[in-house]
């Protein structure tokens, strides 16, 4: 399983938010470049970075951060937040983005996930937030009608080959991912699952391991010095201290 840590943008920021909600949102860390450094020293490979003023504002509006760690760091980055079309997915990706992460997007359009997906395959991800089973959009600041599993089918029937699942209301809770909904998605598509929302410890991970997931994301627990990212990284790949 891939460990991916999180770093989440507001102003050039890095911030962390309880499940969501911008109005909680503090800063967890000075400098992105040098968190990401600090990542990639841990042994992580990946990291998850959320453009938070994108999502609202339906733009790129942190990608000269994002592209800082990308030019500074050998981390694979996937990103998410204001991605609405091809063009800005585009974008990303001739300046070296590993995978985007479309969002209310593919909820609204999925005539964009298939386009993403035929043009760059395993490159696109689709981030599924769920409040009460059903699907956030527009920043987590609204909620669909739309069922996560049957959001999911919808994705996988487009080619999507990677999902970002997130219950909202244990996002930056640390009081455990939702295992139950995780199985329960891993088990209807076939799909990558990466988990993401209230992981807290190395305990998480572990179950986490156990449902066959392809990543976790962390975020709070690493900032919190609840979990330890060397050992989670090092649990993941099955590495041992000696």
């Amino acid at each position: 399983m891939v460990i991916l840590p999180a770093i989440d943008i507001i102003d050039g920021e890095c911030v962390r938010l309880v499940k969501g909600e911008y109005n909680t949102a503090h800063k967890v860390a000075e400098n992105a470049v040098d968190t990401a450094k600090e990542f990639q020293e841990s042994g992580a490979k990946w990291i998850h970075m959320v453009d938070l003023n994108g999502a609202k504002s339906s733009k790129p509006e942190n990608a000269d951060t994002i592209f800082s760690v990308k030019k500074n760091t050998n981390l694979n980055i996937e990103v998410g937040g204001g991605i609405r079309n091809i063009k800005t997915i585009d974008y990303y990706v001739s300046n070296g983005i590993s995978r985007v992460i479309l969002g209310s997007a593919a909820l609204n359009n999925p005539k964009l996930a298939t386009d993403a997906v035929n043009k760059y395959g395993d490159k696109i991800a689709v981030g599924i937030d769920s409040r009460n089973g059903k699907v956030a959009v527009e920043g987590w600041t609204k909620t669909s009608n739309v069922d996560y599993l049957e959001f999911a089918k919808r994705m996988e029937q487009c080619g999507v080959k990677f999902i970002i699942f997130t219950d909202i209301s244990l996002d930056g809770t640390l009081s455990g991912p939702n295992v139950k909904m995780l199985k329960t998605l891993n088990d209807t598509v076939s799909c990558n699952i990466i988990a993401s929302g209230g992981i807290s410890s190395i305990e998480d991970i572990s179950n986490l391991m156990d449902l066959e997931l392809y990543g976790a994301i962390c975020g709070k627990s690493i900032y919190s010095g609840n979990l330890d990212l060397k050992s989670a990284v090092e649990l993941c790949r099955g590495v041992k201290d000696e």
